[in-house]
């Protein structure tokens, strides 16, 4: 909590065109599962549908998200993020990134990758208790890439994909 609530503030106040707290959490899980409805984002969060009307038609006003059809041709209109908001996402996930590597700059890589390991698991296990998952890309991937300094790091599969970034 101590570090997430750090980052938060930090980074408003030293950068206000940083994304806020809900448009990174709702750009994420959009760039991470592809097009998504109000009601799928409301879902995946656990929120109120409401809440996250009112979140992405913020997302809509600022040019980060725009609607579209549903791809697979359901009723519902999905919201797409726009190169900007893919821009905005990899911005803000590539600062987290530096922030983290600072944090355990002094780490061996062997407890990089343990601590890596432990919030997999603790993530995984929260996500379990609520019944909601988070997409992600499978092992194969670099685990620890989100502690590793950015010029240390490969791109993984989705940073190749137009202006996306690397999973949060």
């Amino acid at each position: 909590m101590l570090l997430s609530r750090h980052q938060v503030l930090a980074r408003r106040e030293r950068d206000p065109e940083r994304l806020e707290r809900s448009a990174y959490l709702l750009l994420s899980r959009i760039d991470t599962q592809g097009p998504m409805s109000i009601g799928q984002l409301a879902e995946a969060f656990g929120l109120d549908t409401s809440t996250v009307n009112r979140q992405t038609a913020a997302l809509l006003r600022c040019g980060l998200a725009e609607r579209v059809a549903d791809p697979d041709g359901g009723m519902a209109r999905k919201l797409r993020i726009t190169a900007e908001g893919g821009q905005r996402l990899a911005e803000d996930r590539e600062v987290n990134q530096s922030c983290l590597a600072r944090v355990v700059a002094d780490w061996s890589p062997e407890e990089v990758r343990e601590l890596a390991d432990v919030l997999v698991r603790l993530n995984r296990s929260a996500e379990a208790l609520e019944g909601r998952y988070w997409p992600r890309p499978e092992e194969n991937d670099t685990r620890a890439a989100a502690c590793h300094a950015p010029a240390e790091r490969e791109p993984s599969p989705s940073a190749t994909r137009g202006a996306a970034t690397p999973a949060p």
